[in-house]
């Protein structure tokens, strides 16, 4: 029997440039990096030097914190530059790839036969256990803490996010095989959407034999992994949970069982309102973005290019390198260029808005709208005093007060923060509300600089 779990609160923002389920191939010049802030919480120590020839498998860093942590090279290849910048800060490895690939074998593996603690210390000998995050604290886990519970969300619903069904058509072993070695550490959930075929898909797979599958059935941000976890099973003061909110790492763990080397290829969606053909490319994480992004958008105008998708995604450029986390490249006009005479006073239909402010809900009657809309990055006001509207929680189907929690954090109040259920959200959170916040606050970061100080004070 699958759970259901319907959600009312949230919003889907539909824009154009959603990529169509077609494969490009492109021929890699072979730079990539591995780039230590994709993995939060994590202080790099690098185990590498220039000109030091590695296989793909080797450690490139380890977590100073726990050293038993290490973080794979996606290629062999040769160290060109540890790229450092204020304190000498590792920002990331560079790696000149092989033009024949060699691999570490680290023996494919009887995932049946296996017990919990084999699984752990087969996924840190590769350098992959890095890709699993915790909460409290939402960065990346701890080894040595036994989980209460692993939580996966199989459910991409962000704007313009890649379609995991798309991505997991002919790797459905390795996705079983990853999610049974995920259930041999610890009671295994995973979320899905409401698509019936992709149900009908995982059923087939047999993952309810090793995991308790659930349904969730509402807008964004249902796939959320920290949504999932707040309706399935809290996370109380003390508990940790295990949670992979990218699906993609499951894959990553099967392939190492299945084959014994590690394979760090993922399907991302190049897409955007300024992306010419809007499709789907296989690529290694950290490899570079130029060939992808060389004759994909008018370079005519400004644009903003994102590592990820547009609510939770970071800017980068086309020297930029693909992130450990990221399944989309996202394309969409900067809007520093837009001329707007009276635009303040325009009716805009042309325009989202959550609120009647714009004429565009005489289109659509509000929320639930089919109708694409090609948003630029413009914030369109500046920041403010913070209003205690509702409007956060119109957006945040979880059980907290996100206003009174934000403000807990601003004003530094560690017992209220506690009261108020910081140890169940992590940034990405928060995203849609900062979205539809008027009072302009930076709620991502807020809530980052928030958790990050809690853990420090409890460690």
């Amino acid at each position: 029997m699958v759970n259901v779990i319907k959600l009312r609160k949230g919003l889907d923002i539909n824009l154009k440039g959603k990529a169509e389920e077609k494969l490009i191939r492109l021929k890699s010049k072979g730079q990539y990096a591995l780039v230590p802030d994709d993995f939060e919480g994590v202080t790099p120590k690098v185990v590498v030097k220039e000109g030091d020839h590695v296989k793909a498998g080797d450690a490139l860093f380890v977590n100073k914190m726990y050293p038993e942590v290490k973080f794979a090279s996606p290629v062999s290849g040769t160290v060109r530059e540890v790229v450092r910048g204020e304190r000498r800060k590792v920002l990331c490895v560079k790696v000149d790839a092989d033009a024949q690939q060699e691999h570490v074998d680290f023996g494919k593996r009887d995932v049946i036969a296996m017990d919990g603690k084999q699984v752990v210390d087969a996924l840190l000998e590769a350098g992959i256990f890095g890709y699993i995050n915790q909460l409290p604290y939402a960065v990346s886990t701890n080894p040595s803490v036994q989980p209460k519970a692993i939580f996966v969300s199989a459910l991409r619903d962000k704007p313009l996010a890649g379609d995991f069904q798309f991505e997991v058509k002919e790797q459905e072993v390795d996705f079983v095989t990853g999610i049974m070695a995920l259930s041999k550490i610890a009671k295994t959930y995973v979320g899905l959407g409401i698509q019936p075929e992709f149900q009908s898909e995982i059923r087939k797979m047999g993952i309810d034999n090793y995991a308790q599958l659930t349904i969730f059935d509402g807008p964004c941000p249902a796939g959320n992994v920290g949504v999932q976890v707040n309706h399935l099973s809290p996370v109380n003061k003390g508990e940790v949970v295990w949670t992979i909110g990218d699906p993609t790492v499951v894959l990553f763990i099967g392939r190492l069982f299945n084959t014994g080397k590690v394979d760090l290829h993922r399907r991302v969606a190049l897409c955007g309102s300024e992306i010419k053909s809007p499709a789907y490319v296989d690529m290694l994480v950290g490899e570079e973005l130029s060939t992808l992004l060389s004759n994909s958008y008018n370079a005519s105008h400004h644009v903003r290019i994102i590592n990820g998708n547009v609510l939770t995604g970071r800017p980068t450029t086309k020297e930029g390198y693909l992130g450990a986390h990221t399944s989309e490249i996202t394309v969409i006009p900067e809007g520093d260029d837009a001329n707007e005479l009276f635009g303040w006073i325009l009716p805009r239909f042309k325009q989202f808005s959550v609120s009647r402010s714009y004429f565009s809900w005489l289109q659509n009657l509000g929320f639930g709208s089919k109708k694409n809309y090609a948003l630029d990055a413009r914030i369109k006001g500046g920041e403010r005093h913070m209003i205690m509207s509702g409007e956060y929680d119109k957006v945040l189907p979880m059980d907290i007060y996100g206003e009174y929690l934000i403000k807990a954090i601003i004003s530094g109040d560690i017992d209220r923060q506690e009261a108020l259920g910081i140890y169940e959200v992590s940034p990405e959170d928060f995203a849609l509300a900062e979205f539809v916040d008027s009072s302009k606050l930076e709620l991502q970061r807020i809530v980052r600089e928030g958790l990050n100080i809690l853990r420090k004070e409890n460690a």
